[in-house]
């Protein structure tokens, strides 16, 4: 599906040595010995990408699994939208994450043949190797959480599209959670740990003010998600009282 592959494990134990050297074959490795989040390693394939001038950038988390026409689909629909003469392409994604628990789908608006929204999950998103450079990379400060919302807002503010290709599927293994039904709306507890909660919330509410000014309609959803998201782990999901604790730590900025 695509012209060159690069494996960045972000300081996997020795238990992880045999996989990686399976994965590994015919490709590049890049093991880092101290873990700081998935934006350095995304940055890593960024930066070969830029040394190799390649114009897409395919990021992929290791529990996502793509069709076989995934990266033709999305280059497609790439092409499709610029053939209008638009706005030029940020990051295209595509349509449906799936999981055991059913389907996350996207807000979105219609534009042709093709589908607009505010921010794509990274993993089995395609993103452009250019717009990526203009804004820096991925916001490596942020760690593991919103890094991918950080980017696709920065891209918007440069006035980069954000994408979906309609009808396209990635199966992939949203935290350890599952779909929850309230008030006749299916909503999603996703299980992550007492330390991903402080994260979480910390990293949104960082984005919130920039986000306000660029979309106030995306300023509240994404807060609307955050509170939903965070009523579920506290009242649905086990160890309730440490992530309602690690919720509140995640108010105040880290020192």
């Amino acid at each position: 599906m695509v012209d060159d592959v690069m494996i960045a494990d972000d300081a996997s134990p020795c238990t992880a040595d045999p996989i990686l050297r399976a994965a590994s074959d015919g490709v590049q490795l890049l093991r880092f010995d101290r873990n700081a989040g998935i934006a350095r390693s995304l940055n890593a394939g960024l930066q070969r990408a830029v040394r190799q001038q390649r114009p897409w950038l395919l990021t992929l988390d290791q529990d996502t699994t793509l069709g076989a026409d995934h990266v033709a689909r999305l280059i497609d629909s790439a092409d499709l939208w610029q053939r209008r003469e638009a706005e030029p392409v940020g990051v295209i994604g595509p349509e449906v994450l799936r999981d055991a628990d059913g389907a996350l789908a996207y807000p979105t608006k219609s534009e042709g043949a093709l589908l607009r929204t505010a921010e794509v999950f990274q993993s089995g998103a395609l993103w452009s190797v250019a717009a990526l450079t203009q804004i820096g990379g991925f916001d490596e400060t942020l760690g593991i959480d919103a890094v991918d919302a950080a980017a696709c807002l920065a891209l918007r503010r440069q006035g980069y599209a954000i994408l979906l290709a309609p009808g396209l599927t990635i199966e992939h293994g949203y935290g350890s959670g599952r779909a929850v039904r309230i008030l006749g709306r299916t909503v999603r507890a996703t299980g992550h740990s007492p330390k991903r909660r402080t994260t979480m919330v910390r990293n949104r509410l960082r984005l919130a003010p920039a986000e306000f000014r660029e979309s106030p309609m995306q300023g509240l959803r994404s807060l609307r998600r955050l509170t939903v998201n965070t009523a579920l782990a506290v009242t649905v999901e086990e160890d309730r009282w440490a992530k309602a604790k690690a919720s509140l730590r995640g108010l105040w900025p880290e020192r």
